[in-house]
């Protein structure tokens, strides 16, 4: 290992063009950088381009601030999006949660493992059921009472709780309260919700209820990032599974939650390790 060997990963997406890559990759190999992963897409009916580096390099030789600013002047020249994320520098999470726990179970287990490169900072509810499971696991918990006229009010405590912790990325781990459009456009790409995939057919209260009286064979959960419009973010990642008449209503409900559990942290996951690109409605995951 190369003393103060660092590693980063560059996310990047522009028109495309000729030469893209080699420019890139050209651009690490000028200052002795070693390729350990690359993945990249062209939509060849927008004509875009997508790719995401992972690489080392030796600190010592050339800094981070110096490796942000020639990527920068890179990018400058394609009209490029991009980001610069160093694999050190862990993102900094909040979870907010309702009563149901399974999900948030699932995370602080996998967190607990190191699954994902992230710190959770706070647990936030706006009731007080999951605060024992919150203290078996050590994390701060946050409980914000909300109501109809308190809620602008209790969002607002609840920004400048994430702001005094510097929080990056927020999960929403079955929190049943919509986020308002101020809340959303602090934190563009940023918020990761989760939910089954019943809608728009089985909308309202008991989903499943409605997807077991009309005997669906297919069930599955969602994850996206929050945007203004309701549940209609770019999709993170989502799964399925086959279920057939035999399947008693609670069957249904054991199984969409492992579906939910499960999705969800696999958003975690491919977002903490820089594997997605939001382009519009839609998003490129790279997938490990």
């Amino acid at each position: 290992m190369i003393n103060n060997y660092e590693e980063a990963i560059l996310l990047f997406s522009c028109n495309d063009r000729k030469g893209l890559v080699f420019k890139l990759t050209d651009q690490i190999f000028k200052f002795g950088g070693n390729i350990t992963d690359l993945n990249e897409h062209v939509d060849t009916a927008e004509e875009k381009f997508f790719i995401r580096i992972a690489f080392g390099y030796n600190s010592n030789l050339i800094s981070q601030n110096e490796l942000i600013a020639s990527f920068k002047k890179l990018a400058d020249n394609f009209n490029a999006t991009w980001q610069l994320n160093f694999h050190d520098e862990k993102q900094k999470v909040a979870i907010f949660v309702s009563k149901y726990e399974h999900c948030l179970q699932e995370i602080l287990w996998r967190n607990t493992l190191n699954e994902f490169n992230i710190e959770i900072v706070a647990i936030i509810s706006n009731h007080k059921d999951l605060e024992y499971l919150v203290k078996q696991y050590n994390y701060p918990f946050y409980y914000f009472e909300i109501t109809k006229e308190s809620k602008l009010a209790a969002e607002k405590k609840q920004l400048e709780l994430l702001s005094s912790l510097e929080v990056d990325t927020i999960v929403l781990a079955r929190y049943m309260q919509i986020l308002s459009a101020e809340f959303v456009n602090r934190y563009p790409n940023k918020i990761i919700n989760i939910h089954h995939s019943f809608l728009p057919a089985f909308a309202g209260g008991n989903p499943y209820k409605q997807a077991y009286q009309r005997g669906v064979k297919i069930i599955g959960a969602t994850s996206h990032y929050v945007t203004e419009k309701l549940d209609e973010g770019p999709i993170i990642e989502q799964d399925i599974i086959r279920i057939s008449h035999s399947d008693s209503l609670k069957n249904l409900i054991t199984k969409g939650r492992d579906l939910e559990r499960l999705v969800v942290s696999r958003a975690i996951l491919l977002h903490s390790q820089y594997r997605i690109l939001v382009d519009g409605k839609k998003t490129i995951v790279f997938s490990n």
